[in-house]
């Protein structure tokens, strides 16, 4: 067993070595959001491994037993004819390098390093997975928008909620959060009833989620403890007086009102207050002032019971409903920027077409998580540069051709127009074209017709598909032996008009040029 004094040395080194490395991770500059997401999560590991460091720290300060006991050891061994303890330790190192020789005395640094991100691990042949990135979903674009798709259809299937509000509309009710309470102008009967309550408590803890996984060093915990002890202290001052139950709202919650005297549920208050004065109930009444055991009711006992605790589960559910409203509203005065950045990032996606959305798609299906951030620099202008020249650099290890919008097609629509085949066309010079739509075109093109031109051959529909030289010749005597002069009589057939408006053939056309007359 080692030291308890080595122990809490070697703590305190850990500690300061992962503030180090905190300092040198907060202290780079992240210009992109991927970037200072990931930068956040890893600050926020390494803040977790001060404080379990930290908390074995402490247990070893309070175990004053064996800080005693190992006081008393070091005291005996500082006499100069003393070496026992020395010696004793000494084997204990032996046998523990003996048992474990491939022990690496650096693994704190590996821990480290893995954490900044040092140069070593970018060589490798493939791409690993980027780990916040499966924190997200699609909609949520890497924690830049909120994904509230079911919390809109929760809160469209609420009863008594007037028009259905659209996704838009539903964002503009939470972005309503800084002017009070959100849906306090719903109806008390669906704001205390239990679809509502499934509701905000979804609601509630998916934005919780969102904030820890986006804002991973923010202290969530003091922020939500403080909104619930502001909610407790207005509840318990009778505050939110819309949201407390009565006997009119319980009834039309669905839990009815319960007789004990007559042993019956009533849905309704006023069928309640109507049978009051029935001779029933007061006879009912009477037998149970005068102390007689009341009949049992016709219901079975489960039903008794649920309506029994029907008022308690009622009282309970108007706190629970007050309470997780007000802490999500609390909550959401925090994403206000998201909620905007969400609504109009909505409103852009409606405004494309079925196309441009499904290219969109592909798109993020297809793109690089971000790299790992680079060795730190004494940044200067110059160095800053060569920053967003990284930055912008595109990741294409496939070599895929660009698209419209500068970046790499999807690799499913490089292998659907088959531009991973190569096309060699000897009379453009040996050009090489990719995919059979890009070879057919090229017999038309400039390149291909100066090469015909030079081989004295006309660029005809009877040299499609010719790219070798040889070919190409040999089809032309072909042609020339079947007396298809024609054929290369076409640039003499072809008819030039001069500046004055003259019509000449081609090769008249030429020969006056050359002699100047025209």
């Amino acid at each position: 067993m080692d030291s308890i004094v080595e122990v809490q040395r070697q703590t305190h080194e850990e500690v300061e070595r992962f503030e180090r490395a905190l300092y040198t991770l907060l202290s780079r500059n992240q210009n992109t959001h991927e970037g200072k997401l990931q930068t956040e999560h890893k600050a926020s590991q390494i803040l977790d491994r001060i404080s379990s460091k930290a908390a074995t720290l402490r247990t070893l300060y309070h175990d004053q037993d064996a800080v005693k006991a190992e006081n008393d050891r070091l005291s005996a061994a500082s006499r100069p004819d003393d070496l026992s303890e020395f010696y004793s330790r000494l084997v204990k190192v032996q046998e523990y390098h003996a048992k474990y020789p491939d022990s690496a005395p650096g693994a704190l640094d590996l821990e480290v390093a893995a954490f900044l991100d040092e140069p070593g691990q970018e060589d490798e042949e493939y791409e690993e997975e980027d780990p916040i990135s499966l924190l997200f979903s699609g909609e949520e674009a890497y924690g830049k928008y909120v994904d509230l798709y079911a919390s809109h259809a929760a809160y469209a299937n609420l009863k008594n909620i007037g028009k259905r509000p659209g996704y838009l509309q539903y964002l503009d009710l939470l972005l309503a959060a800084p002017n009070g309470l959100i849906h306090q102008n719903l109806p008390k009967d669906t704001r205390l009833s239990r679809e509502y309550e499934t509701y905000i408590k979804d609601l509630y803890s998916y934005l919780v989620s969102f904030v820890q996984r986006t804002q991973p060093l923010r202290d969530l915990d003091t922020l939500l403890r403080s909104a619930q002890e502001d909610f407790d202290k207005q509840w318990n001052e009778d505050g939110f007086p819309e949201w407390r139950e009565t006997p009119k709202t319980a009834a039309s919650s669905g839990e009815g009102i319960w007789c004990a005297a007559c042993q019956k549920m009533y849905s309704k208050q006023t069928v309640y207050d109507a049978h009051l004065t029935s001779k029933k109930h007061v006879k009912a009444a009477a037998k149970q002032t005068s102390g007689a055991a009341p009949s049992e009711p016709k219901t079975n006992g489960d039903a008794a019971s649920k309506s029994a605790a029907a008022p308690h589960t009622s009282s309970t559910r108007s706190r629970i409903c007050a309470q997780h409203t007000y802490l999500a509203t609390d909550v959401l005065k925090t994403l206000l920027p998201v909620l905007e950045d969400t609504k109009s990032n909505v409103e852009r996606r409606f405004s494309l077409t079925a196309n441009e959305r499904e290219q969109e798609l592909l798109e993020q299906q297809t793109r690089k998580p971000p790299p790992a951030p680079a060795k730190d620099s004494q940044g200067d202008g110059e160095e800053g540069g060569d920053g967003e020249e990284e930055e912008e650099r595109i990741y294409n290890p496939l070599k895929l051709p660009l698209g419209w919008d500068g970046k790499p097609i999807p690799y499913w629509l490089y292998k659907l127009h088959g531009l991973g085949v190569e096309y060699r066309c000897e009379i453009c010079s040996d050009q090489v074209y990719f995919g059979r739509k890009n070879f057919d075109r090229h017999f038309q093109e400039s390149r291909h017709a100066f090469g015909m031109r030079a081989l004295g051959l006309p660029n005809t529909k009877h040299f499609h598909e010719i790219t070798r030289i040889e070919d190409a010749l040999s089809l032309a005597e072909k042609l020339k032996a079947e007396g298809r002069h024609e054929i290369f009589e076409q640039e003499t057939m072809e008819e030039l008009e001069d500046d004055e408006g003259n019509v000449y053939n081609r090769k008249t056309y030429e020969d006056l040029k050359k002699q100047g007359i025209i």
